[in-house]
C-alpha cells in the first residue's frame, strides 16, 4: 500500500512515461480539465484551470486503473493509492463519465485497449485493496442477514463516525434552507423540516424506524413535547443513543430499542418518521415494511419516510456496444457493496406505488437531492480533516474507501443518477381523516408562528 503522501520507490525511464502520456491523451482528449503528475515528478499540465490532479503513484498505477472491469478498478487503483486524486475528489469522479463517452464504440475500444497493454506494470499489480465487497450468507434481507449487514456498517464504531457527522450524530442529509449553512445548522433545519412535516404536538407518541444515534427523537422531544420509540439493529447505535438520551434529560421520555422493524406492536404511535432506513429493506420486502408500519400507526395518522432512491431509466451512453461486451468492459461499481452490503435503491415513483397498494395515501413528496449532495461535501472535508485519527482507527484503506464512496455519492446526486426523496404517507380514519391542515404555510412559518400554530390545532383537537 502507499502512505497518504508518499510515492511508490519504483523508478521506470522515460519511455515509461511516454506510453502513459499517450495513454492519458487517448482517454481524456484535450482540452483536458485536471494535471497529472507522475510517479518520477513529470507534470502533464490542464488545459485551463485544474481543480485536481491526479497523482500516479506507481509506474502500474495506470494499467491497474483501467484494468477491465473498468469501474471496480478504478476505485481499487485509489483505494490502494496506485493513483491519487488531489483537489476536489468530487470533481475527479467526472472522469467515470469521460471514460464512457471514449469507449462508445468497439473501434474506440480497440484503439485504446493496445495502448492499455503497452503500459508499464507495477510492483503491486493485483494486490487486495480493501475495497472488495461485502459477502454475507443467508437469504437476502432476512432477519439474520440484515443484522448482518448492520454490524458490518456499524462495527467501525462510534467514533469514526464522530469523526464526520455533526453534533447530533445525524447520519442523512441536512435540509441547506439557506445554500450557506454549517453542517450542524443544516442538520437541526432537516430535524426540524420532518418534524414540521409531521405536524408533532406535544403529547403525542413518536415512533424513529432506524433511529441511528437518537438524534431525530431527542430534537421532537425536546422541541415538540412529543414521547417515542427509536428503533435500531446495531448495538453500537442503540448504546450510544441510549447514552445521548439520558445526557439530553430525557430517559423517561424517549425509549431506544435494539429490534427489527418487523417486530413492531399494532396501533402504537401516532406518528412516524423513517430517515435513511428504507434503502435497506429491499425491493420485495417493500410491501411488509410498509404493512409493518402501517400497523403501528394509530388512524390518521402521518408517517415521513425519507430515504434515497434510483433515478429512473436514463440515456445509454454506450448504446453501440452489445450489452454482454459493455457488462464485461464496465462492470459495476464495488463501492457501496463494500460500504453498504444488501443495500437496494428501488425509484420513489415505485416506493410509493407499493407504498399506496397497501393503504397509504401519498400527500407530499419532496426530492432533496442537491442537499444530500452538498452533505456529503462537508462529510468529505470534516474526514480529510481527521484523516490521522481515521487512518488509526478504521486503517488507511478503508479511510480511502470511505472518502471515495462519499465523492462517488455526491456525484451521483449532482447529475441525478439517485435521489433523496422524502415522502409524507398517511393513514387515512374510517371516515378519511388525516391530521394535516389545508396548506403548507406551516412548514415554512417563522418558528414563534408555527409553535403558535401548533398550540392552536392541539386546542382545537
Amino acid at each position: 500500500m502507499y502512505g497518504s503522501d508518499g510515492v511508490a520507490a519504483a523508478s521506470a525511464g522515460g519511455d515509461a512515461v511516454e506510453r502513459c502520456t499517450r495513454f492519458l491523451d487517448a482517454v481524456f482528449p484535450r482540452p483536458r480539465a485536471f494535471d497529472v503528475r507522475m510517479w518520477d515528478g513529470t507534470v502533464l499540465p490542464a488545459d485551463h484551470a485544474a481543480r485536481w490532479t491526479m497523482v500516479v503513484n506507481d509506474p502500474g498505477g495506470l494499467r491497474r486503473m483501467f484494468t477491465p472491469p473498468l469501474e471496480p478498478a478504478l476505485s481499487d487503483a485509489y483505494v490502494s493509492g496506485a493513483v491519487d486524486a488531489r483537489g476536489d475528489l468530487t470533481a475527479c469522479l467526472e472522469v467515470v463519465d469521460g471514460v464512457r463517452r471514449v469507449l462508445a464504440s468497439p473501434g474506440d475500444v480497440l484503439r485504446v485497449a493496445a495502448l492499455w497493454r503497452a503500459l508499464p506494470r507495477g510492483r503491486e499489480d493485483g494486490a487486495a485493496s480493501g475495497a472488495a465487497a461485502a459477502r454475507f450468507g443467508g437469504r437476502s434481507h432476512s432477519r439474520e442477514r440484515d443484522r448482518a449487514a448492520v454490524t458490518h456498517h456499524y462495527d467501525l464504531g462510534n467514533d469514526f463516525y464522530g469523526l464526520f457527522l455533526d453534533r447530533r450524530m445525524v447520519y442523512s442529509c441536512g435540509y441547506f434552507a439557506e445554500g450557506v449553512d454549517d453542517l450542524d445548522t443544516a442538520q437541526e433545519r432537516k430535524l426540524d423540516h420532518v418534524c414540521r412535516k409531521l405536524r408533532l404536538k406535544p403529547g403525542e407518541r413518536l415512533l424513529d424506524v432506524g433511529c441511528g444515534w437518537g438524534g431525530m427523537l431527542i430534537w421532537a422531544a425536546a422541541h415538540y413535547g412529543v414521547s417515542g420509540v427509536g428503533i435500531t439493529l446495531s448495538q453500537r447505535q442503540e448504546e450510544l443513543a441510549r447514552q445521548r438520551v439520558e445526557e439530553a434529560g430525557l430517559a423517561g421520555q424517549v425509549e431506544i430499542r435494539r429490534m427489527d422493524y418487523r417486530d413492531l406492536e399494532p396501533a402504537s404511535f401516532d406518528k412516524v418518521s423513517s430517515i435513511g432506513m428504507f434503502e435497506h429493506v429491499g425491493r420485495r420486502q417493500l410491501p411488509g415494511y410498509f404493512a409493518a408500519v402501517h400497523a403501528a400507526l394509530r388512524p390518521g395518522g402521518l408517517f415521513l419516510n425519507h430515504g434515497v432512491s434510483r433515478a429512473g431509466a436514463r440515456p445509454d451512453l454506450l448504446k453501440p456496444l452489445a450489452a454482454p461486451f459493455r457488462a464485461l468492459l464496465l462492470g459495476k461499481t464495488n463501492l457501496t457493496r463494500a460500504v453498504f452490503p444488501d443495500t437496494e435503491l428501488v425509484p420513489v415513483s415505485e416506493v410509493n406505488a407499493v407504498a399506496e397498494a397497501g393503504g397509504w395515501e401519498v400527500r407530499d413528496v419532496e426530492n432533496l437531492r442537491e442537499h444530500y449532495a452538498e452533505t456529503l461535501r462537508h462529510w468529505i472535508a470534516r474526514l480529510e480533516s481527521n484523516e490521522e485519527e481515521a487512518v488509526a482507527l478504521v486503517g488507511w484503506p478503508t479511510y480511502r474507501l470511505w472518502k471515495l464512496y462519499f465523492a462517488a455519492s455526491a456525484r451521483w446526486f449532482d447529475t441525478a443518477r439517485i435521489n433523496l426523496c422524502q415522502t409524507l404517507l398517511a393513514r387515512p380514519g374510517e371516515a378519511g381523516e388525516v391530521a394535516l391542515p389545508r396548506s403548507r404555510a406551516d412548514l415554512y412559518a417563522p418558528p414563534a408562528r408555527h409553535a403558535e400554530a401548533m398550540r392552536d390545532d392541539a386546542r382545537a383537537a
